[in-house]
This record gives C-alpha cells, structure tokens and sequence, in this order.
C-alpha cells in the first residue's frame, strides 16, 4: 500500500547584510556589583528599554516620513553574567554622539541621574560602553537557513552568493 508524505518544505537561503555606507556598532551595559540591591540598580536597568523603544518609535516615524533620521538602525539585548549588555547599530558615530546629547530625549535624563545615583551609592552598579566605527568593506556575515537577526535585522539582508560564497570572498580577502 503506497504511502503518502508532504513535499519537503523548501530550505530557507543562506543571507548576508544588506548594503551599507557606514557603520558603528555600540555595545552598552551595566554591571550589577550589589544584586541584593535593586533599589540601586533598578533606575539603570529600566532607563535602556524606555531608550530603546523610544528610538525604534522614532526610525519607525522617520521611515515614513514624519520625523528627523536620528541614525538608530536596531539593537538585540542579551543578559550576561553580571548583567544586561545591548548592541546597537548606527549609521555612524555623528548620529550616536547626538542623540546621546539630545535634552529632549530619553538618554541625557537617564545619563544624569545615573551620575546623581553613583554620587550617593558608589560601587552599587557599573555601566560601560563599546564604540566601534566599523569600514563597511571589512564587515563579513553570514546567517544560515535564513536567519535574519544582527546585522541582517538592521539593514536587510542579500543572498549570500551575491557577495561571495565563503567568508574570505565576502571579506575580500580571498
């Protein structure tokens, strides 16, 4: 008796980026010296996911139109032993200095009353930050199987083959 079973769902495609002018890649966390203290620590960690919807609200607005380009192309949040750790990626180091600036918006607020915390509770809890200016012809990705996330999540994804099928071509260096 003949049995019947689906067709094999296609395989997802191998990707890379997207096109990109310029890139910085700005790593941002906290480190959590007094967990037994979230009073301490508390006002540090809510003030990332308030930033961090306010700039997805404002890229979201300023791709239709209705508000100024501040450069935030997407950021992933991941927890780490001592606490939480975001990368961000910006179009470039110009956009992020200024919007690190803004009065308006929610960084400067948080940044001061971090530095008012820290003056009172020394030691309770670290924050840190990564600049990386990064040449756009020294960026080499690849996601497998379809995977969009990084990178790929914010500027858009390529086949792989259209830049190269290994990771030396895709860098260059092959």
């Amino acid at each position: 008796m003949p049995t019947h079973t689906a067709p094999a769902s296609p395989r997802p495609p191998n990707l890379t980026h997207g096109p990109v002018d310029s890139l910085v890649v700005f790593h941002i966390g906290m480190t959590i010296h007094r967990p037994w203290r979230p009073d301490l620590w508390g006002p540090v960690f809510a003030a990332m996911p308030r930033m961090l919807a306010e700039l997805h609200r404002h890229r979201a607005a300023a791709e239709r139109g209705e508000a100024e380009d501040l450069g935030f192309l997407d950021a992933a949040t991941l927890m780490g032993a001592k606490g939480p750790w975001v990368v961000q990626y910006w179009k470039s180091t110009e956009h992020l200095y200024a919007y690190a600036r803004m009065g308006s918006r929610a960084h400067l607020p948080a940044w001061k009353a971090f530095n008012a915390a820290a003056r009172k509770h020394p030691g309770a809890v670290g924050i840190w930050h990564e600049t990386y200016a990064v040449d756009p012809e020294g960026i080499e990705t690849f996601y497998g199987n379809g995977a969009t996330v990084g990178l790929a999540k914010a500027v858009g994804s390529v086949p792989v083959g259209s830049r190269g099928r290994t990771a030396r071509q895709r860098l260059g260096t092959a």
